[in-house]
């Protein structure tokens, strides 16, 4: 990103008081129990079983592990997950900006 770019993301965020999640394009994760997992601002679908999830993020990977794993809906940049989730890992690119 140009220098310009990042001045002006650093301003919007101090005046506009606008989420990190939007600003930054950071995945929004919203986890209900051990039953349910929600993600927004995902860039797709990289693999998926029963047993592991791995999406694309801007900025790296997310990987759900768990059991009986089934995607119960996709809508653009969200996604909704039901089963067992053990674990959420969220890996980033060694890109910086």
């Amino acid at each position: 990103m140009t220098r310009i770019g990042r001045r002006l993301r650093g301003w919007t965020n101090g005046v506009l008081d606008l989420p990190q999640d939007l600003l930054q394009d950071m995945p929004r994760i919203t986890l209900i129990g051990n039953k349910e997992l929600h993600i927004e601002n995902h860039r797709g679908v990289l693999h998926f079983s029963s047993e592991q999830l791995k999406l694309a993020l801007a900025k790296g990977s997310l990987e759900i592990t768990g059991e009986g794993l089934m995607i119960r809906n996709i809508l653009g940049q969200e996604l909704a997950i039901e089963g067992i989730i053990g674990e959420i890992r969220y890996k980033e690119s060694e890109e910086r900006s």
